[in-house]
């Protein structure tokens, strides 16, 4: 086996949830090959303090900034590569970080990469499809399209890449997307999903398959894997809900109209993203079959896993 010293991961979005989640698994990973070199913006932040203390290379990057990736990757096995559209909210520059990324993993020889995407909202609600509205000119669902058509900037760089497609994070829980008072104080879960179920992962559990795809050197370079937890209707993800909160937690089915216009920052991307992962369910669901994920990833969490760990964290936020 190559020297550890020679088998380094840069990790971008390293204080993040997805890189986070990378960063500490490697990290947790005392024996195996890889070191790990940990990307943010500000080395300074109370969180990128933190790896460095866990035992992570810390370094600064930005990735509007292309020159200052050079040397986030110099010298590096292997990368994980992500964006944050939810920062800004423009699939322009989500696409132009991406593609900065690409030439920046290329030029520094990176020997595998893992590019964090999703699916092409479009080849199932075609732009035509008045269900939902076109978004930023030439989308659907913005932070899928944009993630999706920047698959191909890295093989026309020539980068090494496995495609990991992700889903919805169960943290999206305890915010922004978590239960919520009503007017009369009970405990509602307001998003509009009917009665499709909802792909959820817990966000660490992205890094550890991250961690297990890199420890497969060669074997899935060029694969698009796609990763889920659990696939859970709402109703039944509300159920859950009360049992780990010990009150009840209902269930508020709206429709993809009456929930983009609920008016809050980015409510027509997030009423596109529901009603996608709704009406596309079957093939959205199909595409990630939980027995070969755990194949890969053995402690893959379910969400009644997932809550028990972080059931106090939601209880905090409901209660702030």
């Amino acid at each position: 086996m190559t020297d550890k010293t020679e088998k380094t991961i840069t990790v971008f979005g390293a204080t993040g949830r997805q890189g986070g989640g990378l960063v500490r698994a490697i990290l947790a990973d005392r024996n195996g090959p890889f070191t790990v070199r940990a990307v943010t913006r500000d080395p300074a932040s109370d969180r990128a303090r933190e790896l460095e203390r866990l035992g992570a290379e810390v370094v600064g990057a930005d990735l509007d900034d292309e020159a200052s990736l050079a040397p986030a990757l110099e010298h590096a096995y292997g990368a994980y590569l992500v964006t944050d559209f939810w920062q800004h909210m423009s699939a322009e520059r989500e696409q132009a970080q991406a593609r900065a990324l690409a030439r920046a993993a290329s030029h520094a020889g990176v020997q595998h990469a893992i590019w964090s995407t999703l699916e092409d909202t479009r080849e199932c609600v075609p732009l035509e499809d008045g269900r939902m509205p076109v978004l930023q000119d030439r989308y659907k669902v913005p932070h899928f399209d944009a993630k999706a058509e920047a698959d191909s900037y890295f093989t026309e760089e020539g980068v090494p890449t496995t495609f990991l497609r992700t889903t919805f994070y169960w943290e999206n829980l305890i915010a922004p997307f978590g239960p919520q008072r009503g007017e009369d104080g009970s405990l509602e879960l307001v998003l509009p999903m009917g009665d499709s179920r909802l792909s959820g992962i817990a966000a660490e559990d992205i890094g550890r398959t991250a961690l297990e795809i890199f420890k497969r050197d060669t074997d899935l370079i060029a694969a698009t894997v796609s990763i889920a937890g659990e696939h859970l209707a709402l109703a039944e993800m509300a159920r859950i809900l009360t049992e780990a909160l010990g009150e009840p937690v209902n269930y508020r089915p709206l429709t993809p109209d009456a929930y983009r216009a609920l008016g809050f920052p980015g409510a027509d991307e997030a009423g596109n993203m529901f009603q996608y992962y709704a009406d596309c369910e079957a093939r959205f669901t199909a595409a990630r079959d939980l027995d070969a994920v755990r194949e890969l990833l053995p402690g893959l969490q379910d969400f009644r896993t997932w809550l028990a760990g972080h059931g106090d964290r939601l209880r905090l936020a409901l209660a702030g």
